[in-house]
This record gives structure tokens, C-alpha cells and sequence, in this order.
């Protein structure tokens, strides 16, 4: 299972947001390229890119750290959200070195859209389905949908999505635990590959999440924990190495 270092951008930094919103956010580099560089040193195998001014305001803003990091780092999967709403966008960040593309808002609003992409990027494209009790939420979380995560999943698998990120909204970056039954749940009821986001904070989540990893759990993503020290990154790639083994 791969252990996932969040980079979250907002106006050129990288910080953290609580349940995401942007007025609740802790700045903790300016500096994304150099934060980049240390999760990489620490053994990070991807990272995942957030462009949270592009998730609110529909277009990139950060493209500018996002290509200095895929400059710096040529061969290491990026993951980018955040903004990506047209066939330009994701062209010009796939020129830019970018692995993956995730589909938030558009993929539940216009899923016609993720259908395209898989089509034009092939295995390159990622749905981010964030939630709150189950019910999907778009626009960087600022709507709630009436739309089942579970139900949601099963329309993409047609696509050739080559996994799906699921986030609780509840605990993102409330230091609460990451919800291993929802996310367990979720994977074990499609058969893309599930990405976990939200809540992680210790050890003992990885370990959670590694038990039902079998379910189909490629990955974790963390943020806070690791910016605030309360996770060490190698020790939980290397608790996941061990696992895998």
C-alpha cells in the first residue's frame, strides 16, 4: 500500500485545511518544491497535488509549484488535483510531467466528462469522491449532493478509471482517525482501486487501513499528521513495505 504525502497549494504555499475550508487553513512552507523534496528523501514513491485556489475557482493557479515540482522530481508519479474541468487543463498538465489527474467536482456533475479523459489519458485518471455520512459533496466541498459514494462508484468502473480517491470530509484534518470502515466499505463494493484521504493520524491508522487493504485499498494519503509530527512518513511506508511483503 502506498503511503501518500499531501501537498496542498494555496496562493504559492503549501498548507493544510480543517474540513476544507480555505479560511481555516495553517501555512507550513513557502516553499512547496523544497516540501516536495523532503517527503521524497523520506522515501515518498508518489505525491499528491492539491491546487486549492484551482478546486474554488474552476482553473489552475498553482500550475506554477506544480511544474517546478514535476521539473524537480521527472520520474516520480504526481497526482494533481484542483481545478481540472477541461480537455486544455489536463492536456497541459500531462505535458507538464503530471501522472494523474483527479476529477472531483466534474466527475460528479458531469461524468460524461471522466468518460473522455479515460479515453484520451488512459489509466491517467483518478476520481476524487469526497464525503460526509456517506453523501457526496463537490465545489471543494462547499456543496452537498444527495448522491450515495458507494452508488456513485459503481458508474465509473465502466470508464477505465484507474482508482478512486475517498475522502472523509468529517475528519480531513481533524486528527480523528481515518474512517477505515467507510473506506473499507467503498472498496469492497467496486472493483476500481480505493486511494483513503482524511483523518489519518498515527500509526495505528495505517495499520487499520493495511488489515483491509485486501478489499482493494491501494494507498493512504496523509497531510497534517506528517506536517505536524504526529505520524513519521518512513515509518509508515516501511510499515506498509513490511506488510505488503
Amino acid at each position: 500500500m502506498l503511503i501518500i504525502p499531501a501537498i496542498d497549494l494555496k496562493d504559492g504555499e503549501c498548507v493544510r485545511l480543517r474540513k476544507g475550508l480555505m479560511e481555516d487553513s495553517t501555512v507550513f512552507s513557502n516553499n512547496p518544491t523544497e516540501m516536495a523534496a523532503k517527503w521524497v528523501d523520506e522515501g515518498a514513491r508518489r505525491l499528491h497535488l492539491v491546487d486549492l485556489n484551482g478546486a474554488f475557482e474552476g482553473k489552475p493557479v498553482n500550475a506554477k509549484c506544480v511544474n517546478e515540482i514535476t521539473k524537480k522530481f521527472p520520474n516520480l508519479p504526481v497526482q494533481i488535483g484542483g481545478g481540472i474541468r477541461d480537455l486544455k487543463t489536463a492536456s497541459a498538465y500531462v505535458d507538464a510531467g503530471i501522472s494523474y489527474l483527479i476529477i472531483g467536482t466534474m466527475a460528479v456533475t458531469k461524468p460524461e466528462f471522466v468518460s473522455n479523459l479515460c479515453r484520451e489519458f488512459p489509466d491517467k485518471i483518478i476520481v476524487g469522491l469526497d464525503a460526509n455520512n456517506g453523501l457526496v459533496a463537490t465545489e471543494g466541498w462547499a456543496k452537498q449532493t444527495d448522491l450515495n459514494v458507494v452508488d456513485l462508484s459503481k458508474k465509473y468502473e465502466q470508464y477505465g478509471v484507474n482508482s478512486i480517491i475517498y475522502t472523509d470530509i468529517a475528519r480531513d484534518g481533524m486528527m480523528q482517525g481515518v474512517n477505515v470502515e467507510a473506506t473499507a466499505n467503498l472498496a469492497k463494493h467496486t472493483s476500481i482501486p480505493i486511494i483513503a484521504s482524511g483523518g489519518i493520524t498515527n500509526l495505528d491508522d495505517i495499520a487499520a487501513l493495511l488489515k483491509n487493504a485486501h478489499h482493494g485499498i491501494m494507498g493512504a494519503i496523509t497531510g497534517r499528521a506528517i506536517y505536524e509530527g504526529r505520524l513519521d512518513f518512513h515509518d509508515a511506508q516501511t510499515m506498509s513495505d513490511i506488510y505488503d511483503s
